[in-house]
């Protein structure tokens, strides 16, 4: 072997040598930052998700804290709507007693001027002159104006020609037409109080 050849070989040689230990160190390194930054990742994704599922929990937690007050709040307003509605529904009440006290006392005339159609004994001007008296009657009384009867007492007046047989002692059977319009009118005087009841409670809930 020429000696001269041969330490260029060695040189080379050795220059492989080291520079496939470098590449292999910093393949090494290289694989243990990569490591460190997929185990950084992984913690920080593991962080992230654990810091996603307490908020998720939170917010389910709040969610279910206000539908609850919804809820409570809902039941609250139905029985505070209800209160309301049996207060006010009471109060007409009382106003639709008074109201068909007065519709007696209606009925009470409306009965005489039928005895009086079907008398042959009284004079009709008579009867004119209470059939007036009823109609101013109504006209003044505030708690039968929605009734608005005055209408139907002229229907009663022009058209209500009923009476018993003649030997009839009792003059509630005389009329026909005249307790139609008294059951109408009674009947109107209670669904006045329920419409009333509900207008108020409705009011209340507008204003809120």
């Amino acid at each position: 072997w020429n000696y001269a050849l041969l330490m260029p070989m060695l040189g080379l040689a050795a220059f492989r040598w080291i520079w496939s230990k470098q590449f292999q160190k910093q393949i090494e390194e290289a694989k243990v930052m990569i490591r460190k930054e997929l185990v950084n990742q992984n913690e920080q994704i593991e962080e992230a998700k654990i810091k996603f599922q307490n908020n998720m929990a939170y917010q389910k937690e709040q969610l279910e804290k206000e539908r609850s007050n919804i809820r409570l709040e809902h039941e609250a307003g139905k029985y505070q709507i209800s209160i309301l509605f049996h207060n006010t529904l009471e109060t007409e009440k009382e106003q639709e007693g008074r109201a068909l006290r007065l519709l007696e006392d209606v009925e009470y005339r409306l009965v005489k001027r039928q005895e009086m159609f079907c008398s042959k004994m009284v004079h009709s001007s008579w009867r004119v002159v209470m059939e007036k008296e009823l109609l101013a009657y109504i006209a003044k009384e505030p708690l039968l104006a929605d009734l608005k009867m005055e209408n139907g007492l002229k229907d009663i007046f022009q058209n209500d020609s009923h009476c018993a047989e003649i030997h009839n002692t009792n003059p509630r059977k005389n009329g026909c037409l005249m307790w139609l319009y008294l059951s109408y009118w009674k009947l109107q005087l209670s669904l006045q109080s329920h419409k009333k009841a509900e207008a108020a409670v409705l009011n209340t809930r507008t204003k809120k």
